[in-house]
């Protein structure tokens, strides 16, 4: 392991599992005294590593989504004297809350900093899935083109079909309203609650849209993810990982998709059973997929790398610098925030933690009402 330090000898101590882009979130922690150990290997760390560079005496952590924060870290961040946690992603699918929240420890996220770029990265997705362009791009540098053809790469039309989104939140809603507008997408969602902001936008502007010759959009709450899967011209993911959304889209929800429908997923892997879909994509070469995470990161279900109707990309739905430096600023605002004894924004804003004075606040932990914070 690689490491290199901040503000050496600051009264508190806070473990980085990777270097993060910029350097806000290094001022911020640095501001409140911290002494920042940071890792600066691209590996994946291990739970002994991390444990290592924890110690006897690490006052919060910073750690990602590829790392399983359970009951070994949290114990071993607790008993070197640790009180906050914060996740280098909005998902936290790989952090036990309960085993943080009974050594009391706070486990911060970074939401609302990822939605318009992980939306963006779907919507591109949705057309490097649906018109080949990743197959025509290698067919084209292999050397293979020998000019124009009316049958070379016919992909799908999008225009006045019907958009699913499964998961109707910040990302799946950013998605829509990207999407469905500019190409006439009715809106069928799938959600555990109903969405009226998302409706009411739909409802503007299909007014305005009809108002100019347009066609009037439907959005509207599915009865059934069943539903949604049958009726669904293009099917995009953007549900958290929980155990009912393990394995939702498996052999049986894949039959009952459109031959002819457009998957897309950047929300978590497993939401897909990989081996299922792979059968599913070579049996059905008009159904297509578009993937920015997989089941078994980083390695793919066998079989996926080489099926043409598939585009795939490695976990980059939130890669721009603005994002990414963000998350950084949000991740190290949540351990300053707790360990200087503030308390958390309560208004889900969080653009004022990302330039300016820092507020005294932490943006956003997930087990604050649980420990009184």
């Amino acid at each position: 392991m690689s490491w290199r330090t901040e503000n050496e000898g600051g009264a508190l101590r806070v473990v980085v599992t990777k270097d993060l882009p910029g350097r806000r979130w290094v001022e911020v922690l640095t501001a409140a005294g911290c002494e920042v150990v940071i890792s600066t290997s691209r590996d994946i760390l291990s739970v002994d590593e991390i444990r290592e560079a924890l110690g006897e005496r690490c006052d919060g952590a910073i750690g990602q989504l590829t790392e399983p924060w359970g009951a070994e870290l949290f114990e071993a961040l607790k008993q070197a004297g640790g009180r906050a946690y914060s996740n280098y992603a909005v998902g936290f699918d790989n952090v036990d809350l309960a085993e943080a929240t009974a050594r009391g420890i706070s486990v911060g996220n970074t939401p609302g900093v990822l939605t318009e770029t992980t939306a963006e990265m779907a919507v591109a997705l949705t057309f490097a899935a649906a018109r080949r362009s990743g197959e025509a791009e290698v067919f084209l540098r292999a050397g293979k083109y020998t000019g124009w053809l009316p049958d070379l790469f016919l992909g799908k039309r999008l225009w006045g079909g019907t958009l699913g989104i499964v998961g109707a939140g910040r990302i799946g809603s950013a998605y829509a309203k990207m999407l469905a507008p500019g190409h006439e997408l009715d809106v069928l969602y799938w959600d555990v609650e109903e969405r009226p902001g998302l409706e009411s936008f739909f409802e503007g502007y299909s007014e305005l849209n009809g108002a100019h010759g347009g066609r009037r959009l439907t959005c509207r709450r599915a009865g059934s993810v069943e539903e949604l899967f049958r009726e669904s011209d293009i099917i995009s993911l953007h549900t958290p990982l929980l155990p009912e959304t393990r394995h939702l889209v498996n052999s049986e929800s894949l039959a009952l998709m459109k031959p002819d429908a457009v998957l897309v997923n950047t929300s978590r892997g497993p939401v897909i059973d990989e081996a299922a879909l792979v059968e599913h994509l070579r049996a059905n070469p008009d159904f297509r997929a578009g993937l920015d995470v997989f089941e078994k990161e980083p390695e793919m279900a066998e079989g996926l790398v080489g099926i043409p109707n598939c585009a795939i990309v490695p976990h980059i739905a939130s890669a721009t610098t603005w994002t990414r430096e963000g998350m950084a600023t949000l991740a190290a605002c949540n351990v300053a925030a707790v360990l200087q004894g503030y308390g958390c924004e309560d208004s889900g804003e969080i653009d004022h933690f990302l330039e300016g004075d820092v507020p005294q606040k932490a943006p956003s932990i997930l087990n604050a009402a649980d420990l009184g914070l």
